[in-house]
């Protein structure tokens, strides 16, 4: 069979009801396959046929009396044909259709698309299993070809001989590399479809955006406004009542009284300052803070192959195996595996240079749910990296342009010299972030998440059907709305060290590479961590790492 011919394979379809044996004829003979269901002579029909593939209907209570399975998996001339079992029942039938030696088991009633496409994989299997064993085989003649000639040769050429066994010590070596590969194809979605199901995100379907719009609402935490705003309503009231007290109060406890509301008094201005500063600075930059979007597919780092999923269901959802984990493999039929990660950029010089994380540019780098696929020898690359700055319908296409050796930083750059977007400030003072001193942090955390909270459940539905769930079009879809646009917070300056600022404007993942500002309305750092345990308290890195990756 040709490698490539997976839809005009012979196939032999076992199945004693005689409606359920038509449909399964049907839905191949349509396919392409040239199919029979002549098996009454059990393992004659299948010596007679040679069949790529058995289609094996079975009862749970007869699986243990499947002698044609055991047959074909037990003849040296016959493993190698694939055997697909029909099975009614759940995980239980299907984990004992495997044991019995059964290459793969699908549960009745059985989907058309999905059963075409377990088809397709297994005979992709044998052919490989196939072209393994012609080598093999065209080693071993090689093998015994090179030892009558070596009985037959004289001492005095000895060196032809070894010339010879080199040759056949080649094939052999080319042989096990064969299997080695062929192997590693076998196995390699157990070793990363594990990793896949946590990391993938997938399309996303209207209930799907609905129910994580829902849970972003409720997770959500008082803004800074709303903080700020009860903070503020709290001390006018002490003050209202401290005032209260003063003009009613008779005896000595005025001073102390007085001396209260002073304090008060002085906590109010200064949350109405720093309230001011934070406005101006929200006004002013939250037009040059973009959301990045990061796609990733995965490569085989041996082979160069992408990997894939497996197949598609008739509703277009990757074939999972029966711990509902997504197949994929490196000859996949299905779309492309990949990953989408989000974080935080700013707009950084008139050039287009946008300041970030490295491990929003590369975010494998650090990452210990990625270091599994890495170990594996599956290599994350970026197929795509999007900008999306608020007011701007579409996205920018970005790539990076610079790595800090010395700090989690880099430099991404895109094209933004029509678009109007003011580039920030970068403090130019050693002495920029004073302990102590308010902040304000811009950035987009829990990415998309914290936008679909911000809309509505018609805008919800309406971007749902017109993206189709694909995570890029649902981001364009935001974009050409003008939903998406970064979340503010504010705090204070907690410690200021060589590499790090500590502060504790609340913030979470996404937040990653928002620029953080002084209440000079200057960036000082560039977010990159937090510390739950540690009362919410946050990093940054020194603004000084990346200037000095903007310099030419």
């Amino acid at each position: 069979m040709d490698a490539m011919g997976y839809e005009t394979g012979k196939l032999l379809v076992v199945e004693s009801d005689e409606a359920l044996r038509e449909h399964i004829v049907a839905v191949l003979s349509d396919a392409g396959y040239e199919v029979s269901t002549d098996y009454r002579e059990g393992m004659k029909a299948v010596f007679a046929l040679e069949p790529d593939a058995v289609v094996l209907g079975a009862d749970p209570p007869q699986l243990d009396c499947c002698d044609l399975l055991s047959e074909i998996k037990g003849s040296e001339h016959t493993r190698n044909i694939r055997v697909v079992m029909l099975s009614p029942g759940g995980s239980t039938e299907r984990t004992r259709g495997l044991d019995l030696g059964a290459d793969d088991v699908l549960s009745l009633p059985f989907d058309s698309h999905e059963l075409l496409s377990r088809i397709r994989s297994q005979l992709r299997n044998k052919s490989i299993a196939d072209e393994f064993g012609k080598r093999l085989r065209f080693a071993e003649e090689n093998r015994n070809a090179t030892q009558q000639v070596v009985t037959a040769v004289n001492e005095e050429r000895r060196t032809l001989r070894i010339g010879v066994l080199a040759t056949v010590a080649v094939l052999i070596v080319a042989g096990l590399t064969f299997f080695f590969f062929y192997r590693r194809g076998q196995e390699q979605n157990t070793r990363v479809y594990a990793a896949i199901t946590r990391l993938q995100t997938g399309v996303l379907t209207q209930q799907r955006l609905m129910e994580r719009s829902r849970q972003a609402v409720a997770g959500a935490e008082p803004g800074p406004a709303q903080a700020s705003d009860s903070q503020k309503l709290q001390l006018q009231r002490k003050s209202e009542d401290l005032r209260s007290q003063i003009a009613t109060n008779k005896t000595d406890d005025t001073s102390a009284l007085q001396d209260q509301l002073t304090t008060v008094e002085g906590r109010l201005q200064k949350l109405e300052t720093e309230g001011q500063v934070a406005q101006t600075i929200i006004q002013t930059y939250e037009p040059s803070v973009c959301l990045v979007h990061v796609v990733l597919g995965f490569r085989d780092h041996t082979s160069g192959l992408r990997l894939h999923y497996a197949g598609v269901t008739s509703s277009g959802d990757p074939t999972t195996d029966e711990h509902n984990n997504p197949l994929v493999s490196l000859s996949g039929i299905g779309p492309e595996v990949h990953m989408d990660v989000f974080g935080t950029g700013f707009l950084a010089s008139a050039s287009g240079e946008i300041l970030t994380n490295h491990h929003v540019a590369e975010p494998w780098w650090q990452n210990d749910d990625l270091k599994e696929m890495l170990d594996q020898g599956v290599e994350p690359e970026i197929t795509e990296m999007t900008a999306y700055f608020p007011g701007v319908p579409h996205g920018i296409a970005i790539n990076t342009e610079k790595i800090s050796s010395t700090a989690d930083v880099a430099v991404l750059r895109a094209n933004v010299s029509d678009l109007g977007i003011k580039q920030i400030a970068l403090a130019d003072h050693p002495h920029s972030a004073v302990s102590g001193n308010p902040v304000v942090l811009l950035g987009y955390p829990t990415a998309l998440d914290a936008i679909l909270a911000r809309a509505g459940a018609a805008t919800l539905q309406s971007i749902a059907t017109t993206s189709k769930g694909d995570p890029q079009q649902v981001m364009e879809e935001l974009a050409r709305r003008h939903l998406i646009r970064p979340i503010a917070t504010q705090g204070h300056i907690g410690d200021v060290l060589q590499d790090k600022i500590v502060y504790d404007a609340q913030t979470t993942s996404g937040g990653s590479g928002g620029p953080l500002f002084n209440n000079e309305g200057k960036v000082i750092g560039i977010n990159f961590a937090m510390v739950r345990e540690f009362g919410g308290s946050n990093f940054a890195i020194p603004v000084a790492f990346g200037k000095s990756l903007l310099k030419p």
